[in-house]
């Protein structure tokens, strides 16, 4: 049974549900809960996934308390009525750890995806740090991205033998869809591809971001749009209200800025693919982008993905307005730092993550054998 609620967990669980269901040894039951409603489906439709069970627990402006309550109260008979042999979970969302912990209450090993993952600050990114410490207490099978993860695993007295390499499975799903290519289907962005314009790629939504941190995010916008006339700068704005609140109103009538609603996958991975640089608090692009060659600037002060701020390709420059500014204008300004950070490195999967996560799951059920580890490039 896999189990996810979002549209991140959407995207880095679809390679692994496809694998389940080529699998002749096993059967596929997916839950959705329903953290993220649109966006979910859209992903769902793009994968070819139709849920067996969907917990319906979007509400506007809820609190994480209720999330987690209804959850635990909608998932407990399905876990009694279908007693799957293990559960898998991705991440680190609110979902993950209500899920976790339900499955390892009616005693159901817990694979966990995309496990490992520390910013070594319990505050950041909130609740995403603890929520996927939580999950590591109780997963039974720990798949990895990278040797990164599974060392901070091993740090906190995980068994060494529970935790297994993969890669990290949103590599596939991006080779993917950038694979199947097609045409924006969004006109100012199929203008804006036929154009040949530079483009700065802009995402945030973080919840630690919100409030002053995210006005000076849209400040530093406003002066960046209006100080590079030749960039285009597409938003593809966080359903939100703290977050829309806070940015749009400083992008108002400035006739470089594109302004979306949140974007279908495939939409957004072409997107990625026409970006000069990219700017984001996202998690899953710092992943995304350095496949794809794009320099990034994180508006965050840590991250739980240091693979690629060590590679060269990702830098952490937080959410200060003048420091926004002066990262932008000199990754523009200076060719051979782009060119640096633009340099393809891959520190986060091969397109292999699935089947690897796939062995792994029938290794501990008994039915199959492990495959070799993902290795990074060196």
């Amino acid at each position: 049974m896999t189990i996810y609620g979002t549209r991140p967990e959407a995207i880095k669980v679809a390679p692994v549900i496809k694998a389940i269901e080529g699998a002749p040894k096993l059967e596929s039951i997916t839950v959705v809960t329903g953290q993220h409603r649109m966006m979910l489906d859209q992903v769902n439709e793009i994968f070819d996934i139709d849920p067996t069970y969907d917990l319906d627990v979007f509400g506007v402006g809820q609190t994480l308390n209720l999330l987690m309550a209804k959850v635990f109260d909608r998932l407990d008979p399905i876990l009694e009525e279908v007693a799957p042999d293990a559960v898998v979970v991705q991440g680190d969302t609110s979902s993950v750890a209500a899920a976790s912990i339900a499955a390892f209450y009616r005693r159901i090993p817990v694979v966990h995806l995309e496990a490992g993952l520390r910013s070594g600050s319990i505050e950041s990114p909130f609740p995403e740090e603890a929520n996927r410490r939580i999950t590591s207490q109780v997963a039974t099978l720990h798949l990895a991205p990278t040797a990164t993860s599974r060392a901070n695993l091993l740090r906190e007295q995980v068994d060494p033998g529970s935790v297994v390499v993969t890669g990290n499975t949103v590599i596939d799903a991006l080779l993917r869809a950038v694979e199947a290519g097609g045409p924006f289907s969004d006109p100012d962005l199929a203008r804006l591809a036929d154009s040949g314009r530079q483009v700065l790629l802009v995402t945030t939504h973080r919840r630690e971001n919100w409030g002053e941190a995210m006005h000076g995010v849209g400040r530093a916008l406003h002066r960046l749009a209006t100080e590079f006339r030749d960039y285009v700068i597409v938003l593809p704005v966080h359903r939100n209200p703290m977050v829309r609140t806070a940015v749009l109103p400083y992008l108002a009538g400035l006739s470089n800025v594109i302004v979306t609603e949140p974007l279908p996958y495939g939409d957004f991975t072409r997107l990625l693919s026409l970006s000069t640089l990219v700017l984001t608090d996202s998690g899953g692009i710092q992943e995304e982008a350095p496949s794809l060659g794009k320099p990034v600037l994180v508006l965050r002060e840590n991250t739980e993905r240091p693979e690629a701020v060590e590679a060269g390709t990702v830098r952490l420059i937080g959410t200060d307005e003048n420091r926004i500014v002066t990262e932008v204008r000199s990754l523009i300004a200076d060719h051979a730092q782009y060119e640096f950070m633009s340099h393809a490195v891959n520190p986060y999967g091969d397109g292999m993550a699935a089947p690897r996560s796939l062995a792994a799951i029938e290794s501990m059920l008994g039915i199959g054998d492990r495959l070799p580890e993902f290795k990074a490039e060196e």
